[in-house]
């Protein structure tokens, strides 16, 4: 069964990855014809574990994501602590989460949660049209007033509209700004080691156990002089995700997630960590290091039929765990926007998606660039979006600005303001989402 629609878009899709799959799930339930290009082949999903924060899980549940099919794991309790001396300065019950703000906090595999997107998007059952997805397509130039695409097989695709969900090194960004959106050097922490560990391998070993007692749901910061350390459960509890984040005098201006780094690396780096953290680290395999880029915020996200979304638009540094929510929370204003669109609305519904996304997603790249526990490092840059007695100042504060911000209500209000009488069709989610609690 179809929602109703006026006019059904064809809608393309640059990138097949968390923010192209979440646009393909929205398009498709607004009404539209939605086609995907995704460069790779799809059959080796790399990639460690994120969050999903209520900001975006409020509208994964709604549209029908099942979290125990992805084997999600809850946020339950979270603890700050002194790299060395394992103190705890900061510890905090996260069991409020899911009541106060209209849905829960997980902790997700990036590969499980992509393989829920893609179901969602591509499967027979449920609201709309199937998204197809075109494998080994990779764009080459992007013309956003025709609406077309050139691959690099000299292929042409055209569309009503065009959604650049391509990541960092799109192309999209220059043919929209006229110039590229450079990748600057970043002055606190500038690399990350990201892998995981087997829970079972933590258990069994008498050094390490006590690494996983109690641990259901936790998330871990060790926090050092120039370095830190984060982990959490994915996968049933069954991995611990860990992100090692530090600063170092290389210099690199280029992003590369897959360069892979000797244990040795990350053991003399973390070297003056506690012992029984160290224990924990000699377990860690398969090694990625990450360059800590900061891209600023950009001007505008659109121009005629193209428009950016994800990492494209709004690329983040890891410290909030926002990047994935932000690429959904793009996607769920997109399609309401695009609900009961014509051709000859596409204009004003883009106008009105990057009114509504353009300051909140840029001061969530702002935040990204520091710790909770380190707000005064951004206030300043971060009151260029928002008002300076709302930039959050403790961890709680700025769970309540991130977690808390009801994207389906502003996206309905600002619908409802451009066209008085308008309503989201009943169709665009499964189920009523949970209303948020906004700062």
């Amino acid at each position: 069964m179809e929602s109703a629609v006026v006019s059904r878009l064809k809608v393309i899709i640059v990138g097949a990855g968390i923010a192209g799959f979440s646009a393909a799930i929205s398009c498709r339930r607004a009404g539209h014809d939605v086609q995907i290009y995704e460069r790779s082949a799809l059959n080796n999903e790399l990639g460690a574990a994120i969050h999903v924060c209520p900001n975006a899980s409020r509208g994964l549940l709604a549209w029908g994501l099942d979290p125990v099919r992805a084997r999600f794991v809850t946020c339950k309790k979270s603890y700050r602590a002194h790299a060395a001396s394992l103190e705890k300065f900061h510890t905090s019950d996260e069991s409020y989460v899911p009541s106060t703000f209209g849905a829960p906090w997980f902790f997700a595999h990036r590969v499980d949660l992509h393989e829920e997107l893609k179901i969602l998007a591509t499967q027979t059952e449920g609201q709309g049209k199937p998204a197809v997805v075109h494998l080994k397509s990779e764009v080459s130039e992007y013309e956003p007033e025709a609406g077309r695409i050139t691959l690099t097989d000299g292929t042409t695709v055209s569309g009503d509209l065009i959604i650049a969900a391509d990541g960092v090194h799109t192309k999209a960004v220059e043919a929209i700004l006229g110039a590229a959106n450079p990748a600057l050097p970043t002055t606190n922490y500038n690399f990350a080691y990201r892998f995981l560990i087997s829970s079972k391998d933590i258990a069994s070993d008498p050094e390490t156990v006590q690494f996983t007692e109690d641990d259901d749901g936790t998330i871990k910061f060790f926090i050092g002089k120039d370095n830190r350390l984060v982990s959490y459960p994915c996968r049933n509890n069954e991995e611990h995700n860990f992100v090692a984040i530090f600063h170092s005098d290389e210099n690199v201006v280029h992003e590369d997630w897959q360069t892979s780094v000797d244990k040795s690396v990350l053991l003399h780096r973390y070297s003056d960590f506690h012992p029984a953290v160290l224990a924990v680290l000699e377990k860690a395999n398969d090694i990625k290091q990450w360059p800590l880029l900061f891209r600023a915020p950009i001007s505008t996200w659109h121009k005629g039929k193209l428009v950016l979304i994800g990492d494209a638009a709004h690329p983040m540094l890891p410290h909030q765990g926002q990047g994935g929510a932000q690429a959904i929370e793009d996607s769920v204003v997109l399609g309401i926007a695009l609900t009961n669109c014509t051709p000859e609305d596409l204009e004003s519904r883009l106008q009105l998606f990057e009114e509504v996304r353009k300051n909140r997603a840029s001061v969530m790249q702002i935040f990204s660039n520091a710790g909770q526990d380190e707000a005064e490092k951004i206030h300043k840059d971060a009151a260029k979006f928002i008002p300076a007695e709302t930039v959050p100042k403790t961890p709680e504060d700025f769970y309540k600005f991130n977690f808390g911000y009801d994207v389906v209500r502003d996206s309905k209000q600002a619908m409802e303001r451009l066209n008085p009488g308008w309503e989201l069709p009943s169709t665009f989610f499964e189920k009523e989402p949970e209303a948020g609690v906004y700062p």
